[in-house]
Formats: C-alpha cells, structure tokens, sequence
C-alpha cells in the first residue's frame, strides 16, 4: 500500500524497570528513562535514530527535575536533540499525538518520548535510611515546557478533604452504581471481577510489577494489608504508584525509517488521535458517572477511521481505578466481557503517575507487531476522568492521513458545570459519596448533595452511625440536611 514519506510511524519501543532493596544500587528515574530510550533504538534496529533526534519529549513526574529530557538526551548520546517537558495534567495521547501531528507535517522528523518513575527506590530509601538522591539539574529549563490551563479539583472540593483521586474516583463509582440500579453486594462483585481479570492479565506479563494474580474476592475484602481506602476502593483497587518503571517511544517519518533500513515488521502506525480538554470538577458534573469527553473522542475517530472504537483488535484503556475502565467501556462502546487491558491496568502492572500511557504504548506496540494487520484502542485520562484522550493504531499502513482531533468544544457545549452554594439546614438528594478511611478506620463520610434549585453542595457527617450505615445501605438518592457549617444528617 502506498502512502506519503511523511507518514508518522512509531519505530522503537523499549521498557525499563528494577526492584533493588538497596536504594544505593538503583538508578535514579532519569537514569531509568535513558536505558529504555537506548533500549528503544536497539529495538527498531537502528542505533542511528539518536543521532537524528529532534526532540526529546519527557512528561513531568513525582520527581523534581528541571529538564529531564535534556538529561535523557545528552545520556543517550543525543546532544543535539531539543527537550521538552509536558506537565502533569497534559493529557499523554496529546503528547504523543502532537508527536505525530509534528512529524506528519514535516515540523520534525525524529522524536523520542520518554518517562518514569523510581518511587520504589525512594521508598527503600524511606524503609532503610540509605540515602539516593536525584540530580540536581539547579535552574535548567527546556527548550519547550507545556501546562495545563485551570484546576482540576475545585476549591469546595479541597476545602471539603477531597484532594486525594481515590476519593473523587470512589464517589464516581457509587454514583455509577447507583444507575445502574445495582445493589451494594452487586456492584462489589462485578468491580472486583473486572480487576481480577486485569490481574490475570497482568500475571502473564514479563513485565508486570506484581504479578500474584489476586482473586477477586482477596481484591474485595479488607484484610490482610489490604485496607480500605475509600469506600468502595480498597488498596488493590488503587493504581500503584511505588515502582520503578520508564519507557521510550521513538517516532520518526516513513521516509527515514525507510532511508535508515528500519525493517517494515518494526512499524507501528498511530492512526489517529482524539482529545478533549473540557475540565468539570467531579462535584458539578450534572452526570458523575457519565464522561461525554470520551463518548466525542470515540465518534471522533470513527467518523474520521470508519472504524468504531469497539472494533479495535486490541485495547489499553486508562486503569488508574475500575470506575476509570468501566467509564470509558460504556462510553467507547466496549462489551464489558472483552479483554480491556494489554499490560494488566495500573494496579498490576505498574502506575507509574505520569507516565503509564507511555507504558502501554510499548507494550501495545508489541502486541501488534505480533499480530500484523491488527489495530490497538489507547486511552488516557487527566485528573477524575476530566480530561479524555484516545488514540487508534495498527500494524498495517493507515488508509487516510494522521489526525489529532480536538473534541474540547463540542464536549464543552455537552457538559456545563451545575452551580455550587453552601446551604443553611436545607434538605438535598444525595447525588454520590463515600466513606474516607484512616488508618484506624473510618474518618468521615463525604456527599455531593443537590438543593431543590439544581445547585450542587458538598457535606460531610463524622459521625459512626452514619458512615456504618453508608456502607452497607444505599445513600445515593437519599434526603439529607445540609446545615451551615457543612455538616449533614440523613433524613430517616
């Protein structure tokens, strides 16, 4: 088939990845992320590519580089390479959808992107006293950095407690339960069945960070070190974020893969790319369990493909909780009984923060070189389901050219905040919640309640019997009373 030299293809893919009690023996994420980068040019089979490389692009992680990139690219032997930095909240299917896009229109022609993390060596560190620092890189700052625009969490939310994702993506989960018309044993059940299948997934990757393959009943129960987080999520529902795990794409045009004698069984085609940007906070959105941001992104490139996401050969959705997953199949149009996972989701397989997409793609990559002429689903997620990102790939040569797809005004004309306001000893329906845990157990149970008027409000009750009975007994769609200082209590 022919098609233009200037064709964006993914070449060289490469993961890296330790696990050393001492943190004195482990490499630093930076040093992590060169290794698969030269990895990465080992696997096309053209060691050639880092001397051709434009840009290394790095996504921003746990970490406090300045430049990572630079220190990648100067690692690898790629001095003449230009950094880039993309922050956390930039979506990872911009990142490699802006790749392409740069490639294609003929703005670059030989682009790595890389990221990691070392949080396991930081934790050993923690646990042994042994010291590991990272490097200093002072005031380096790269060619090119990339931030989002507004806030993620709302300023009710942050001051109401709720700043960690588990808690947010709990009260996504019960509202999606709650439409479901599912009952609380139910919901348990399915959720935990959902991740025991990425489990088993995960079990037979090579390069999985824990591959026990749990049970979904050990992944239900809170015992045995896996203690409740926030309700219904207990830890082995949680994306896992204490690994040590980097990887590398290199994407460069047709016309050099072909000019470096890349061998065609190498390529990897990203066909197309969908995005929305839209930010709604979890607590103003008129559905919590609906995510309109995907449901564009996947019309979007079925309208542009001819090809509905569901009838992609091979999926990697978004894993960073199984609300994430089940969102994203019912909007994306996926059978719940498909294989939605390549790597085993980022409980099993690894989540490492800001870069698990780039993981996925890698391994996505291999997946479908393994099985010529099939086509890969990824997606990506920034903040509480806020932002949306999927992408369509393949082995075999695309049909149409490459394109990256803004959705963000159509889902910004969907989905319009619903008003916030405090009340004052008014009654509200209770539209999701949760139970957030401590250590010692249960600390405070959170609602999203909404006034007569529409408005939405946030409340929270301490108080035992109501989290006890949260728990066990629906609460969505229940009266409560808000009073003044932010407290509420439910109507019997």
């Amino acid at each position: 088939m022919n098609y233009d030299d200037r064709t964006p293809v993914l070449v060289g893919v490469a993961t890296a990845a330790q696990r050393c009690d001492d943190p004195s023996d482990a490499s630093e994420a930076v040093g992590l992320m060169a290794q698969a980068l030269v990895a990465a040019a080992d696997d096309a089979g053209a060691t050639g590519l880092l001397s051709r490389l434009d840009q290394v692009r790095a996504t921003k992680g746990t970490w406090g580089y300045t430049d990572p990139a630079r220190w990648v690219a100067d690692a690898a032997g790629a001095a003449q390479a230009r950094s880039y930095l993309a922050d956390v909240g930039i979506l990872q299917t911009a990142v490699m959808g802006d790749t392409a896009a740069a490639i294609a229109s003929g703005a670059a022609d030989v682009v790595a992107v890389v990221g990691g993390e070392a949080k396991y060596r930081g934790l050993r560190a923690s646990i042994t006293g042994i010291d590991a620092p990272d490097t200093d890189q002072g005031r380096a700052e790269p060619d090119e950095f990339v931030t989002p625009r507004g806030m993620i969490i709302s300023r009710a939310e942050i001051d109401t407690g709720l700043v960690m994702a588990t808690h947010h993506y709990a009260m996504i989960e019960n509202a999606r339960r709650f439409a479901d018309g599912q009952t609380i044993d139910e919901h348990r059940d399915e959720v935990a069945g959902l991740w025991a299948r990425f489990a088993q997934v995960a079990a037979a990757n090579p390069d999985a960070w824990f591959r026990d393959g749990l049970s979904a009943e050990a992944i239900a129960t809170p015992a045995n070190g896996n203690r409740m987080l926030a309700w219904p999520y207990t830890k082995w529902h949680n994306s896992q974020w204490n690994v040590d795990q980097a990887a590398a794409l290199i994407f460069c045009s047709a016309g050099t893969a072909r000019a470096l004698g890349i061998s065609t069984d190498r390529w990897v085609f990203p066909w197309a790319a969908a995005e929305s940007n839209h930010m709604v906070p979890v607590t103003e959105r008129s559905e919590p369990h609906r995510s309109p941001g995907f449901a564009h992104a996947g019309r979007a490139l079925g309208d542009h493909l001819s090809m509905a996401p569901n009838e992609a050969d091979h999926v990697d959705l978004y894993s960073c909780f199984p609300i994430a997953v089940r969102t994203q199949a019912m909007e994306l149009g996926l059978r719940r009984d498909r294989n939605l996972t390549v790597t085993g989701g980022m409980t099993w397989a690894g989540g490492p923060l800001n870069n698990y997409v780039i993981q996925a793609a890698a391994k996505l990559a291999q997946v479908l070189r393994a099985d010529p002429g099939s086509t890969g689903l990824l997606t990506s997620i920034s903040g509480m389901i806020t932002k949306q990102g999927a992408s369509m790939w393949s082995s075999a040569p695309p049909t149409q050219p490459f394109a990256n797809l803004d959705v963000t005004g159509a889902v910004a004309a969907e989905l319009r905040p619903k008003p916030y306001r405090t009340g004052d000893g008014e009654q509200a329906a209770v539209v999701s919640y949760t139970v957030i845990w401590g250590r010692e157990g249960p600390e405070r149970a959170v609602a999203i309640g909404e006034f007569p008027d529409g408005a939405r409000t946030l409340a929270v009750s301490s108080v035992p019997d109501v989290m006890a009975a949260a728990i066990v007994e629906e609460f969505c769609g229940r009266s409560i009373i808000v009073s003044a200082d932010g407290s509420f209590a439910p109507i019997d």
